[in-house]
Parts: structure tokens; C-alpha cells; sequence
């Protein structure tokens, strides 16, 4: 389990908590990991992952340098939140995915998940007391483009890792 010296936070090193998408359609379910810095998402060849019904190229992610992975949606397609009122991006079309955010393409409804010790929307384990709990705020999150590996923390973002 990973802790803060304070308790558990969700500032993890650089990508953890296999971030990944869980793709279903009537038809077909499948799961794929998110390891590159930009996925697309389309129905043309050569994208990430290829999607029969997708517009040629429907969607991307991009995984950014404050470690959260942002969907930009190009074509057609629901999201579950928004993204005009969470205020991280630009564009009525883009939304920073937490574990358990879903957006369609076409057929094809898509679930990103990332283990909770690293998805950075809920520190401190989750809410604690219910949804409208008051939450402490969780210390500055590292600078990932300085120090990728987490090596570097400044102090009092130690983890533990027994």
C-alpha cells in the first residue's frame, strides 16, 4: 500500500497505476493500456487503437506533464462529464479523465480506469465521510517534468511503499 508519511495521497510517479481504457460494444469488450503520450482514437489505420464506426480519427489523449491523462473528443460522442465546468482545459470537447470517466464513439463506449493511488482527483483515499465532505488538501503535486521517476520529492511527499 502507498503512503504519504500523513496519509495516502494520489501523487504517484510519472504514468503508475496503469492507466487504461475498457472498451465495450454490444459485440466486443476489450481492455488497453495507455502507454503512449497521445493515443488516438479512429477508425483510419495507424492510430492507437482502431475503432470500426469511429471517425477517421475521433479522439486523443494526451497524456500531459501534470500526469493526467486529458480526451479530447474530435467527432461525435458523449461524455460523462462537463468539461466546461471542471476548468482544467480549453475546448467544450476536452475533459481530464478520473477512474471511472466513459465517453462514446460511434458503437463503441470507452472507460478509463487508473488505480486510485495514483489517479490524482480523489486524495486521501477517496472521499472520506461522504460526497459533500470536507477533504484536506493534499500537498503540491511533484514537478513531473523535472523528475519523471519520483525520485526527487520535495519533503513531505514521501511514499511509502510497504
Amino acid at each position: 500500500m502507498r503512503e504519504q508519511l500523513n496519509g495516502p495521497t494520489t501523487h504517484a510517479s510519472w504514468g503508475e497505476g496503469r492507466p487504461h481504457l475498457i472498451i465495450t460494444s454490444e459485440e466486443t469488450r476489450m481492455t488497453i493500456d495507455l502507454i503512449e503520450d497521445e493515443t488516438t482514437i479512429g477508425s483510419a489505420g495507424g492510430n492507437t487503437i482502431e475503432l470500426p464506426g469511429a471517425d477517421p480519427v475521433h479522439a486523443t489523449i494526451d497524456h500531459d506533464e501534470r500526469d493526467e491523462y486529458v480526451l479530447t473528443l474530435h467527432g461525435e460522442g458523449e461524455m460523462n462529464a462537463d468539461p466546461s465546468a471542471t476548468g482544467t482545459h480549453e475546448g467544450a470537447r476536452t475533459e481530464t479523465l478520473r477512474t471511472g470517466a466513459s465517453f462514446t464513439i460511434g458503437p463503441w463506449r470507452l472507460v478509463f480506469q487508473r488505480d486510485e493511488f495514483a489517479d490524482h482527483g480523489r486524495p486521501y483515499g477517496g472521499r472520506q465521510g461522504g460526497e459533500y465532505s470536507d477533504q484536506p488538501a493534499q500537498p503540491r503535486r511533484p514537478d513531473y517534468a523535472a523528475d519523471p521517476d519520483g525520485s526527487e520529492r520535495p519533503p513531505g511527499n514521501e511514499i511509502d511503499e510497504h
